[in-house]
């Protein structure tokens, strides 16, 4: 029992010391200036995009990934988890060399399609999408994998078609895994930081998220830096204490059936 208590304080603590320090008296200030929201803005308008593009990607990819046995399966999904894993200025630094101009794709955009994503609101949404879909894809895998294919297998045999399966058996079942990835997706993107500064760049009103606002105003106003964390802190604790009590009560479900 201490020792749980000691590990519960390790988590607690930083999030006390940031409540005894925020100014509660700025806030209005802090929130109303300009620049603040618009990084707010900035930052729900491209998280929601990457949770979106998360979702349209990451699900199809996932059930190949459970459903398909093709030549090099295994070193996607390992791809997938190291996404999850890998240092997030790593992940900017790759979608530069990918991505930018002188990349091998970004090159061809720009010369094709005059399309240039590194430093713009585009790019922040890429990269924000880089380091969310792992989530959304290893939630719905996971869940197709455990799912009980002879529901389907029956329906198939009733002559019902493949697009008729999936979407009146295999996404309903799946449905639970789905919401969950993608919030745990649009939780991961409103915080992203390393892959965001790296690709995008922090420039106020069109690339400056929140996170990088909190970043760059550390050493000028140590208070806005405090009430800022302390937004990206509460949308966290709501998110994931809602997906908790989602995923308590979908293995209760489970368990009385």
């Amino acid at each position: 029992m201490f020792i749980a208590a000691l590990g519960a304080l390790l988590f607690l603590l930083p999030f006390i010391g940031i409540a005894l320090r925020l100014p509660w008296m700025r806030l209005s200030e802090i929130f109303g200036d300009p620049e603040t929201r618009a990084a707010l803005w900035l930052s729900i308008r491209s998280s929601a995009m990457a949770a979106a593009l998360s979702c349209f990607f990451g699900a199809p990819l996932a059930y190949v990934l459970a459903r398909r046995a093709f030549p090099g399966r295994s070193v996607i999904r390992a791809l997938m988890t190291l996404a999850m894993v890998l240092p997030p200025v790593v992940g900017g630094v790759a979608l530069l060399f990918t991505f930018g101009r002188n990349g091998f794709v970004g090159a061809r955009l720009d010369e094709w399609l005059g399309i240039r994503l590194p430093y713009s609101s585009a790019g922040v949404v890429l990269a924000q999408t880089f380091v969310a879909m792992p989530f959304v894809v290893v939630a719905v895998e996971s869940a197709l994998v455990r799912q009980d294919t002879r529901m389907e297998e029956a329906a198939r045999t009733l002559g019902a078609s493949p697009l008729t399966v999936l979407r009146r058996i295999t996404i309903p079942t799946i449905r639970p895994a789905l919401l969950a990835g993608a919030a745990l997706a649009w939780a991961r993107a409103l915080g992203e930081f390393g892959a965001t500064i790296t690709f995008a760049g922090s420039f106020p009103g069109r690339t400056q998220t929140l996170p990088l606002l909190v970043y760059s105003t550390l050493d000028t106003d140590p208070g806005a830096a405090l009430a800022l964390s302390f937004v990206l802190l509460a949308v966290a604790v709501v998110v994931l204490g809602l997906l908790r009590d989602f995923w308590f009560a979908g293995m209760s479900d489970r368990g009385k059936g």
